[in-house]
């Protein structure tokens, strides 16, 4: 009796440990997508509006861009090739069970760098790699810690997501979904709960401070409560294959520009990004950052655009993000992704339905789930991203977008590297 009562005690503590480390995981994610949304709020602030008020600079976009990225290159030549996506993250952990973490502070600053100097990139690929990198130091350094470091990983990386995108499910479906590994100590439902537990903590801490604080980006905007029509499903189809189009533009300009890039040599091809980046902000200010802010303006001034523009600016935003991220301004593509297809949603619709509110909502998010599932390929988890910018009547539509741009074919890199 007293054996069983003890080792019942042991296996009561270890559960506790992990619930209170994964808390403070959970935790430690919130705070760190608060800070570096916060210090790029405030340095988007100054550089982008302060200066420009007390000094009148001719061609200054071009200038901050190009400097910018000039400093980028000089940084990660010096440094390391920072920050790494979040695909590299996560398939260094499955692949070689670590993640190095000395770097930390260089990663952070590597992150900053291109989202201050208005690169259409997104802040999530440098949280991913310092979050995972945490984990890997408590598993080095905590003994309790040890055994579960990988979980802790995709927890933390899960967590960071979910905060970062304002949608509690869209990270643990971005992390777990089409994966050969689950967590393998875990059951289910105790999986279920302890990523519960990790994002409450997150949700919890990031709230907080962005209380007492100010937050830094907002999250994407809600589209209203529409009502659909016959002829919106009708058109479906064609907002599918629009998707599908966006989308393999992506996966094409993505490998092609990055054979390009491989060719030009360090620092040089950071300048040419940013010089690129400044002189498109120049004549299209739409296109520069991570399109979060830019889409909330472009759903209250959409008509006064032309549907082709509109279509357009989707494929320059695809194409300038995959400038910035193979020519060393580099970042996440989730958000700048999102604006270019709802952009490209917005066009199509009007071109096919007219500029009814109703029947571009119903487009943009067509559109966006078969572009983000083609990229993606994981259908629950676009599925979940954009569940809280659209109405939930259009959930299973959403869905079934995503599900089928996700059969859309991998491009093949040979052909890229054989044409260039």
């Amino acid at each position: 009796m007293t054996n069983k009562k003890a080792e019942k005690n042991v296996v009561l503590k270890n559960q506790m440990e992990l619930w209170l480390f994964c808390a403070i995981i959970g935790a430690a994610a919130g705070a760190l997508v608060w800070l570096l949304l916060k210090i790029m709020s405030v340095g988007t602030e100054f550089l982008w509006n302060w200066i420009p008020e007390k000094i009148s600079l001719p061609y200054y976009t071009i200038f901050v861009c190009t400097v910018g990225a000039a400093i980028t290159g000089v940084f990660r030549k010096l440094l390391g090739d920072y920050p790494e996506e979040l695909e590299t993250v996560m398939d260094k952990v499955r692949k070689e069970k670590r993640y190095e973490y000395k770097n930390m502070l260089v990663m952070m600053i590597a992150a900053l760098l291109p989202l201050l100097i208005g690169s259409s990139i997104g802040p999530e690929a440098g949280l991913t790699g310092i979050i995972v990198g945490l984990c890997y130091w408590a598993g080095d350094n905590l003994k309790f810690a040890g055994q579960n470091t990988k979980n802790y990983s995709q927890i933390g990386a899960a967590v960071s997501m979910s905060v970062l995108f304002h949608a509690p499910l869209f990270g643990i479906f971005e992390v777990e979904e089409n994966t050969d590994e689950d967590l393998t100590s875990l059951t289910k439902g105790s999986k279920l709960f302890i990523y519960g537990i990790a994002l409450a903590a997150g949700t919890g801490i990031y709230a907080g401070l962005s209380s007492l604080f100010g937050a830094g980006l907002s999250g994407f905007p809600s589209f209203d409560m529409v009502e659909l029509e016959k002829k919106d499903y009708l058109f479906m189809i064609l907002y599918i294959l629009c998707g599908l189009i966006l989308a393999y533009f992506y996966l094409g300009t993505h490998e092609l520009l990055k054979s390009i890039s491989q060719k030009v040599p360090p620092i040089i091809k950071e300048i040419l990004a940013g010089l690129c980046l400044g002189i498109t902000g120049t004549f299209l200010p739409v296109l520069l950052f991570s399109g979060e802010e830019q889409m909330g303006n472009l759903m209250e001034t959409y008509t006064s655009y032309l549907p082709l523009a509109l279509i357009g600016i989707a494929f320059f935003k695809v194409l300038l993000t995959n400038l910035c991220i193979q020519f060393g301004l580099k970042g996440g593509h989730f958000f700048p992704v999102i604006f270019a297809g709802v952009s490209m949603g917005y066009g199509v619709a009007m071109l096919a339905c007219g500029a009814d509110g109703g029947h571009v909502v119903f487009g943009a998010a067509i559109v966006t789930a078969a572009l983000l599932g083609g990229i993606m390929k994981k259908p629950l988890a676009v599925t979940m991203l954009l569940f809280l910018c659209f109405p939930v009547k259009m959930f299973i539509w959403i869905f079934i977008a995503a599900a089928a741009g996700s059969k859309l074919t991998v491009f093949n890199p040979e052909q890229v590297n054989s044409a260039v």
